[in-house]
């Protein structure tokens, strides 16, 4: 495999791993209009949980739901701050953020824990296959093949959802919250479920890029509200805004565009340390572009 392939895998595979992160955000960002902030301690708190499950003994696909409930609490938390004890919606967010890192340290009792020797949801997976009959390994093929699976999966759910009643009603929440309160809509329990819904994939994604790396770490989360934000308005940017469904895919596009991005910025001679300049350098892209682009068809 020459160096080009192996680039152009690692793409795909951190691409879709991130994309679980991508649709959190575009939950809050987009269909619920809610400056969520909580995704900067959900995230590493997906991680936290998994990684701390593993190192116990306990099953992959436990621990990973295990990380992507913990997710939903902390979300539901957030919109608790926000609803109840009426407190404006970013600094809820700031709040939560700020108590999940202290938590997040509790959970993993230090700040990194390794994970390169116990079993993950790639190898669990593997190894099911393998007892059936199939002969699978665990590389970067069968990682790219599961995640998409999984996306395919978690976006048709999410389709779905948002076309039942409580989701127009999640939606509706988000685009006119005073219309919707005046139909008798509990805003308050709409809030509950949008936020508990968008940090659950956050917190998802965090547990399976933790256990595809082979470590959970503290400071995981560290600026990944702006890399989902960045992914969301590039596959907006490209593919534009239509349906639920076609944002999904946007979403999940934007996002291996975005690792593409990252990566050929790194070839090109950036340091590790100057991703969080290029990434505010591809948000910054994706804001102006649409504008361009409105300006050129008038």
């Amino acid at each position: 495999m020459n160096q080009f392939q192996s680039l152009l895998l690692n793409m795909f595979e951190q691409g879709f791993l991130f994309a679980f992160l991508g649709l959190g955000v575009l939950i809050t960002f987009r269909f619920f209009r809610f400056p969520d902030l909580t995704a900067e301690g959900s995230y590493p708190l997906g991680g936290a949980v998994a990684a701390a499950l593993l190192v116990q003994g306990s099953d992959a696909f436990v621990a990973t739901f295990a990380a992507a409930m913990a997710g939903a609490f902390a979300g539901v938390i957030t919109a608790v701050i926000h609803t109840k004890l009426r407190i404006n919606n970013i600094i809820a967010g700031i709040v939560a953020m700020t108590a999940l890192y202290s938590i997040n340290l509790r959970i993993m009792g230090k700040a990194n824990i390794p994970l390169l020797t116990t079993p993950s949801v790639f190898s669990e997976t593997v190894d099911a296959f393998n007892r059936i009959g199939f002969h699978l390994q665990d590389n970067v093929f069968t990682t790219i093949a599961i995640a998409l699976v999984v996306l395919v999966l978690a976006g048709a759910a999410l389709t779905w959802f948002f076309a039942t009643d409580l989701g127009l009603a999640v939606r509706a929440t988000g685009q006119n919250e005073a219309m919707i309160a005046s139909l008798g809509v509990d805003t308050d329990r709409t809030k509950m479920v949008g936020l508990a819904l968008s940090n659950g994939f956050i917190a998802l994604s965090g547990a399976l890029i933790a256990q595809n790396h082979g470590f959970a770490d503290i400071g995981m989360g560290i600026g990944i509200l702006v890399t989902g934000a960045a992914a969301v308005l590039i596959g907006e940017a490209i593919f534009g805004d239509r349906t639920v469904a076609w944002w999904i895919v946007a979403v999940i596009c934007g996002t291996v565009i975005y690792r593409l991005l990252v990566a050929g910025a790194l070839r090109i001679g950036f340091e590790p340390t100057d991703l969080r300049l290029v990434t505010a350098a591809l948000l910054l892209l994706a804001l102006t572009v649409p504008r361009w682009r409105m300006r050129v068809l008038r």
